[in-house]
C-alpha cells in the first residue's frame, strides 16, 4: 500500500514539474498543436535571386570506352604447325617483325619436287624443239621433190602432218614448262606465308595459340585459327552515344577533355573525329554513335577503360547572369519579374545570351544587384508600367504588362523558358 502511495506521489511530482516547465518555455516544448505550429515557422525555398556576375561554360558530357584505333585478329594464310612462337600478351613490336612461324617441311619437299618438274620439261622443250627442226626439213625437201613430180602425194602429206604434229608437240610441252614453273611459284608463295610479320607497330593484346599447335589458314574453316590480337595503343578512340538534341551543335575537329575513371587525376585531351549519320537507340535514349580520337595515349591509358568526355560549346566570362527559373516566356519575348523597393514586382523584357543547365547570361535589361523572383507573382503584387515606359526602359508607349500583346494575364501561371542554347 505504501509502494503504491509513492508511485502516485511520484508520477504526480513529474507532472507538475512538465506543467510548469511547458508553461514558462511553450516555445521549446513542442507537442500536439504547438508542433505543427512549430514545424510550420521553417523556412522555405527561396523564391528571388540577385543579378550577379559569373562565369557561363555550355558543354556536352557523355561517357565511352576507351579503345585502339586499329586492332587486327593475325591469322595464318596457310595452314600448318606452328613451330616457332617467342611473343606473349603486352609485347611490343615494330612493322616487320616478325610474329611467328609455320613448319615448312612439307612445302620445302614440294619445291624441290616443282623444281624436278621444271628441269623434266625444259628437256622435253628442247627434245620437241628439234623434233620440230627436223620435221621442217623434211617437209621442205619432200615439197621441193613432189613439186619435180617425184615423189607421191601420200608421202608429201605424211609429211606435212608429222611437221604440224610436231609443232603441236612442242606446244604441249611449253605448256608443261609454263604449269611447272606456276606449281613452283605458289609454292615459294606460300613458303613466305609460313613467316607472319607485324602489319604495324603494335602491342600484344591476346595469344590463345602454343608452340606445335596445328592451324588452318584464313581461305580455310572459320576464317582460318587466330593466334594474335594486336592493336595500336599509340591512337586510342572513344565511341559515345551523344543525344539526338546535340549533335548538331558538334563539329568533326571540335576538343574534348577526357577524363579516365580508372585514374582520377588524369586528364586528356581528344578530338572529334566522326560523327554517325544514323541515329540508334542506347538505352531507350535516341543519338548519334561519335568516335572520339586520343592521340600519344598509349603509356597513360589502356583499352577497355570508361572515359568520362566533355565536348565544350560555347562559354563566357564574368557576364551578368541569372538563374533559368528567373526566365518566363510569352511567344518571342523573355521577360523577368524585377522587385522594386516597395515589394511590388516590375515586368521587364530582357535580352539572353549563353546559357547552360543552371544560369543564362543577360546581354540587357537588368544591372548587377537587382533582384529577379524564381516564381511568377500575384497579380497584385505585380506593378503597373508607366505608358510612356517600355518594359525594357527604352521609352515609348507600352500596354499594360497585365495585358501583354499575344499573351495571357501575367498573374496566371506563366512557363518558365531560357534561350536556346
Amino acid at each position: 500500500m505504501k509502494k503504491s502511495i509513492l508511485w502516485l506521489l511520484a508520477l504526480s511530482a513529474l507532472a507538475g514539474g512538465g506543467y510548469w516547465a511547458w508553461q514558462r518555455h511553450p516555445e521549446k516544448i513542442a507537442f500536439g498543436k504547438s508542433r505543427a505550429v512549430a514545424v510550420a515557422k521553417k523556412p522555405g525555398p527561396s523564391t528571388t535571386a540577385v543579378v550577379a556576375t559569373r562565369d557561363i561554360s555550355f558543354a556536352i558530357t557523355a561517357a565511352g570506352e576507351i579503345g585502339p584505333l586499329d586492332s587486327v585478329s593475325v591469322r595464318p594464310e596457310v595452314g600448318g604447325l606452328i613451330s616457332k612462337l617467342t611473343l606473349d600478351i603486352g609485347d611490343k613490336v615494330k612493322k616487320g617483325d616478325v610474329l611467328f612461324e609455320l613448319d615448312d617441311k612439307d612445302l620445302q619437299t614440294e619445291k624441290t619436287s616443282r623444281k624436278t618438274e621444271i628441269a623434266g620439261a625444259k628437256l622435253a622443250v628442247q627434245t620437241q624443239t628439234l623434233l620440230l627442226e627436223k620435221s621442217k626439213l623434211n617437209i621442205e625437201r619432200v615439197k621441193e621433190l613432189f613439186g619435180n613430180k617425184l615423189v607421191a602425194q601420200e608421202i608429201f602429206d605424211n609429211a606435212r602432218l608429222d611437221y604440224e604434229l610436231q609443232k603441236n608437240n612442242l606446244d604441249i610441252a611449253l605448256n608443261r614448262l609454263e604449269n611447272a614453273q606456276t606449281a613452283l611459284q605458289t609454292v615459294e608463295d606460300k613458303l613466305l606465308k609460313t613467316i607472319i610479320r607485324a602489319p604495324f607497330d603494335c602491342t600484344i593484346l591476346a595469344r590463345p595459340i602454343s608452340v606445335g599447335q596445328a592451324v588452318s589458314g584464313s581461305s580455310g574453316y572459320n576464317s582460318g585459327t587466330e593466334v594474335f590480337i594486336v592493336a595500336n595503343l599509340a591512337d586510342m578512340i572513344i565511341t559515345a552515344h551523344i543525344n539526338q538534341a546535340d549533335v548538331t551543335r558538334l563539329r568533326v575537329g571540335q576538343a574534348v577533355t577526357l577524363k579516365v575513371e580508372a585514374i582520377p587525376d588524369l586528364s586528356l585531351a581528344g578530338l572529334v573525329d566522326r560523327v554517325a549519320p544514323q541515329a540508334t537507340f542506347r538505352n531507350g535514349v535516341k543519338g548519334f554513335s561519335t568516335r572520339i580520337i586520343l592521340k600519344n595515349a598509349e603509356d597513360k591509358v589502356r583499352p577497355g577503360m570508361t572515359a568520362n568526355l566533355s565536348i565544350p560549346l560555347v562559354s563566357a566570362g564574368s557576364v551578368l547572369a541569372i538563374p533559368l527559373g528567373a526566365v518566363f516566356a510569352d511567344q518571342d519575348d523573355r521577360y523577368v519579374y524585377v522587385k522594386k523597393d516597395d515589394g511590388h514586382f516590375e515586368r521587364r523584357s530582357i535580352q539572353l545570351g549563353v546559357s547552360d543547365y543552371d544560369y543564362a547570361e543577360v546581354t540587357k535589361g537588368l544591372s548587377s544587384g537587382e533582384v529577379v523572383s524564381l516564381v511568377t507573382p500575384p497579380a497584385g503584387e505585380i506593378a503597373p508600367v508607366p505608358a510612356s515606359v517600355d518594359q525594357d526602359g527604352s521609352g515609348g508607349p507600352q500596354k499594360s504588362p497585365s495585358k501583354p500583346a499575344g499573351a495571357t494575364d501575367p498573374g496566371a501561371k506563366t512557363t518558365s523558358a531560357a534561350s536556346s542554347k
